[in-house]
């Protein structure tokens, strides 16, 4: 009898295993160094701070935070900009292509096609596009008599110009979870709202958004989480520049990772951005369970 109680553990011990290996363990130990600030020789002991170093990331005047700040806000900018046009742009061509057309299965791939490119070789691709005198926007642009701007060299630009790929990789990829999430609605609830004299736009809000909450949660979460960590496309589009205007957290923590006595910063930065990376998914997940007990309720 002991045993069989013990056979549930047993089995998920080693997941649970892995999960306190690969990311517990490093998490508590990127937490506690970045209370440390490294010793100036390899071989020194390194001397706790505190919170110091997240004071220093969040200080202007400091030669990190000079960056981190504007950082910061750059990820937080890229990453709800991301959501912002991505999502609804993954639900609108999942409702365009969830019908009966010519050639389905075609625009279906052409809208998918790139979440299959590597980001780094999309990224190599919108350069192309973006390049000053040769590129494809130069082209259309001055056919109708108009000036290219320096999509990647203007400080006003260049986070637009990243984030604009980060969206064109990601809409085709959300778009088959709002698919199958379309597909799984029963076809006779649509055909009740249309006796009843539902239009389209009312079946769209009344019937459609609600019964696609759940699918909803999942791509909000899984964009802004990808979005957080979608930093490859950035060596192919001016490394972060010009100086941090288009740069990133992971970015910037894998830059300054070679830097040893910056470690506790760069650990500093790690838990910031898993902080909020987390706190978002809590946030998101307790507003939709809430507004799902209550639907339930109503």
């Amino acid at each position: 009898m002991p045993l069989r109680r013990l056979t549930p553990y047993l089995f998920v011990a080693p997941t649970l295993a892995f999960i306190v290996l690969f990311t517990l363990y490093p998490a508590t130990q990127t937490l506690v160094t970045s209370l440390y600030q490294p010793a100036r020789r390899a071989s020194g002991e390194p001397t706790f701070i505190g919170l110091q170093n997240f004071v220093n990331l969040f200080n202007p005047s400091h030669f990190i935070g000079a960056d981190f700040v504007i950082i910061f806000g750059n990820t937080l900018i890229f990453a709800l900009v991301t959501v912002i046009l991505s999502v609804p742009l993954a639900l609108v061509f999942a409702l365009l292509l969830n019908r009966k057309i010519q050639a389905l299965g075609l625009w279906r791939f052409a809208i998918f096609y790139p979440a299959l490119l590597p980001m780094l070789g999309a990224a190599s691709l919108w350069a192309f596009i973006f390049a000053d005198s040769i590129g494809v926007a130069a082209s259309i642009l001055g056919f109708f008599g108009l000036a290219n701007p320096n999509w990647l060299g203007d400080p006003n630009l260049a986070l637009f110009s990243v984030t604009l790929v980060n969206v064109w990789k990601q809409s085709g990829y959300l778009m088959i979870f709002y698919l199958a999430g379309l597909q799984a609605i029963p076809r006779d609830i649509y055909e009740a709202a249309a006796i009843e004299g539902a239009n389209g736009w009312q079946q769209l809000r009344f019937l459609t958004l609600p019964l696609l909450r759940r699918t909803t949660l999942f791509v909000l979460v899984v964009t802004f989480l990808f979005a957080f960590q979608t930093v490859e496309h950035l060596p192919a589009l001016g490394s972060g520049g010009p100086g941090v205007r288009s740069n990133l957290i992971l970015y910037y923590i894998y830059q300054k990772i070679p830097e040893r006595l910056n470690w506790g910063y760069v650990n500093a930065m790690t838990t910031v951005l898993i902080s909020i990376v987390l706190t978002f998914t809590l946030l998101n997940m307790a507003f939709f369970e809430r507004k799902g007990v209550e639907d339930e309720r109503g």
